[in-house]
């Protein structure tokens, strides 16, 4: 269920600062038309951060109703606060969701029976599949490849997306988690060497421009076709790298406004609108990668 390429979807806003639903519909059915396996609502790219719970909420509850049953949804359910990550899973487990994408808990730094203790928790709490998220750039703590073979052991716990970026890393974990256990790269710079070396899909924020392209270049490296997968991954590599010369989701934000995919570029505090520099170096790799005319 959990391969293929997964979209890190933005949360798109009004200049005023409320959820745009509108464009958060036309984003889903966008996704569907050209071949994403998967959205992920209200990760990181999403805005976790600054959406209250009660939002948090709603937006995935309208993912999925705008997903019609074409495309499963996965919701993003971390936290810093074991408490606060069980509540969080357990008011979306009824909404029609797939599963749940939950991180490393940030800035307490957990040691890493605390990761364990934590994810145990959390996937206790409801009857959904649960996705571990790693991305140290984010949340400072790393869990070692060791803590996640403890955690596959679970019922609940099917995979991980690894955001380190590290083909090794990729490499010491398959040595450790059972058959079946999924891996999903997290870094769309290197995620098509991950699916080279036997990773099973990716969790995108360049999918959120370019969705077509990273399915077809996921669905090339399950065929077993690299070169193929390699071609693809090369005409849109400058976005893997210019959508991130600003902390994410400003540029993701600011180039589906431009590619009229929603009404604003607005983003929440602390995060501000890109700067002009930012908005006419990505607009200009859109249009070499031929996203943008």
């Amino acid at each position: 269920m959990f391969t293929g390429s997964f979209v890190a979807l933005i949360t798109p806003m009004f200049d005023s600062g409320e959820i745009d639903y509108p464009s958060l519909k036309h984003l889903v059915e966008f996704h569907i038309e050209n071949g994403s396996h998967g959205i992920v609502a209200v990760g990181t790219t999403g805005e976790s951060a600054t959406l209250p719970f009660s939002e948090h909420i709603e937006v995935v509850r309208k993912t999925v109703e705008y997903a019609q049953g074409k495309i499963p949804v996965i919701a993003g359910s971390g936290a810093n606060s074991t408490e606060e990550a069980i509540f969080l899973s357990t008011q979306m487990a009824e909404t029609g969701i797939q599963g749940f994408l939950s991180v490393v808990p940030y800035y307490n730094k957990p040691q890493q029976k605390g990761m364990v203790a934590h994810f145990k928790a959390v996937a206790d709490a409801t009857d959904l599949p649960v996705l571990l998220y790693n991305v140290p750039s984010r949340t400072v703590a790393d869990m070692l490849p060791e803590t996640v073979a403890e955690l596959a052991s679970h019922p609940k716990i099917v995979g991980l997306k690894d955001a380190t970026g590290d083909i090794s890393r990729l490499k010491e974990t398959q040595a450790l988690v059972p058959e079946g256990f999924v891996l999903l790269s997290g870094d769309d710079s290197t995620g098509c060497e991950f699916l080279e070396n036997g990773g099973h899909g990716v969790i995108s924020v360049t999918a959120n421009i370019a969705p077509k392209q990273m399915s077809e270049m996921c669905n090339a490296a399950k065929n077993k076709d690299i070169a193929l997968a390699k071609k693809i991954d090369k005409q849109i590599e400058g976005l893997h790298t210019a959508l991130f010369i600003e902390p994410n989701p400003v540029l993701p934000k600011w180039a589906l406004f431009k590619m009229g995919k929603t009404n604003s570029a607005f983003l929440r505090l602390p995060m501000v609108e890109s700067e002009l520099e930012s908005q006419k170096h990505i607009e200009d790799v859109m249009r070499s990668s031929g996203v943008l005319s």
